[in-house]
C-alpha cells in the first residue's frame, strides 16, 4: 500500500509558508493505519524497549497503538498545565515559534529504555525536547521513531547520537 498517498498537504497551516502534513486520512483508513503501525513494530520487535513516549496529540495515537502492538507501556508528554501530578518540563523551538512539553516526574524510572514516537520529524525541536525529558528522569533513549520525516528541515541534526527511524521521507 502507498502510505504516502494517504497523507494530505495543507498549505499555509499553521501559518503562511508552511505545508502541514496531515495524517488524518491515513489514520482513518484502517488498512493504512495497520500497515504503518505494523511497519514501525517490525523495526522495533526484539529491541529492548520498556516504554513508549508520545507527545500530544498525534504522538498519542501512533505511540499508543505501537505500545499496544509491542506489548509495552505508554507515557504521555503534554502541553503545560495538562497533567495533574508533579511534572518535569522541557522547552523547544518549532519552525514557527516556541513551545514546551511536560511529563509526570514518576513516568519514567531510571534505566528505563524509552522509544520516543511521533508523527513528524521536522526541525527536531519537539523530538529533542522529548529526549531531554527522558534523560532528565534517568531514562535511556532506545530510539526516536516517526511516521514522516521532512528531510529538507534537517531535524536529524538535533538528534545526533540517537537511533532515528522514519517510515516516509519528504
Amino acid at each position: 500500500m502507498g502510505l504516502r498517498g494517504k497523507i494530505r498537504d495543507i498549505p499555509d497551516f499553521p501559518k503562511k509558508g508552511i505545508v502541514f502534513k496531515d495524517i488524518t486520512p491515513l489514520l482513518r483508513d484502517k488498512d493504512a493505519f495497520r500497515e504503518a503501525i505494523d511497519a514501525l513494530a517490525r523495526r522495533y520487535e526484539g529491541d529492548s524497549v520498556d516504554v513508549i513516549l508520545g507527545a500530544e496529540a498525534r504522538g498519542f495515537v501512533i505511540g499508543g497503538a505501537l505500545a499496544y502492538k509491542l506489548g509495552v507501556g505508554f507515557v504521555p508528554a503534554r502541553k503545560p498545565g495538562k497533567l495533574p501530578h508533579n511534572v518535569t518540563k522541557a522547552e523547544y523551538e518549532l519552525e514557527y515559534g516556541m513551545d514546551s512539553l511536560e511529563m509526570h516526574q514518576d513516568a519514567i524510572e531510571p534505566g528505563d529504555k524509552v522509544l520516543i514516537v511521533d508523527d513528524v520529524l521536522a526541525t527536531g525541536g519537539t523530538a529533542s525536547a522529548k529526549v531531554d525529558l527522558v534523560e532528565k528522569m534517568g531514562g535511556k533513549v532506545a530510539g526516536v521513531a516517526f511516521l514522516i520525516e521532512l528531510t529538507f528541515l534537517n531535524g536529524r541534526e538535533k538528534l545526533k547520537g540517537y537511533d532515528v527511524f522514519s517510515l516516509i521521507q519528504y
